[in-house]
């Protein structure tokens, strides 16, 4: 068994889609960013290639290549777990904190979870999402950003 974490955050931007776990959440302002910005889909990628072994995700889908502009993180997700088998490994489960104190997350979680387990083609069971805030401090507390943390868990093949 291997273990990673993962981490990411991006500030708010007009004029974006807020997308979450592969869920996109009407009415909300979106985040910046050079793909899709999905915090939780990138730190459960870097997650998962820590866990590997593979570094992190900046590695495979660099912020300065045009290739990955405005790209749907569920498929980077889907190339990620590509990777993860090519190297021997696949995914037990995983555990992930979305950290915002807007929107209110709770609707969309169940949604997340399905999404975030159907691109991996795992059981809902191994996937495990949940949401806090950051109490009013930072960035993230003053409603200017929201971050995400994972924890994968991969089993040998």
């Amino acid at each position: 068994m291997r273990v990673g974490i993962g981490y990411d955050i991006h500030r708010f931007q007009e004029g974006r889609r807020l997308i979450l776990g592969g869920v996109e959440i009407a009415g909300e302002t979106g985040l910046g960013g050079h793909s899709d910005a999905d915090v939780l889909l990138h730190a459960i990628m870097d997650a998962l290639l820590g866990a590997a072994g593979l570094g992190d995700i900046g590695c495979f889908f660099p912020p300065d290549d045009p290739n990955y502009a405005g790209a749907d993180s569920r498929q980077l997700l889907t190339q990620t777990g590509q990777m993860i088998a090519q190297v021997g490994y696949t995914v037990w489960s995983m555990d992930a904190t979305v950290i915002a104190e807007r929107p209110r997350l709770s609707p969309h979680i169940r949604s997340m979870r399905q999404r975030i387990a159907d691109t991996l083609g795992l059981d809902e069971s191994r996937v495990n999402v949940k949401a806090t805030t950051n109490e009013g401090i930072g960035d993230i507390g003053r409603g200017e950003a929201i971050a995400a943390l994972a924890v994968a868990l991969l089993q040998e093949r």
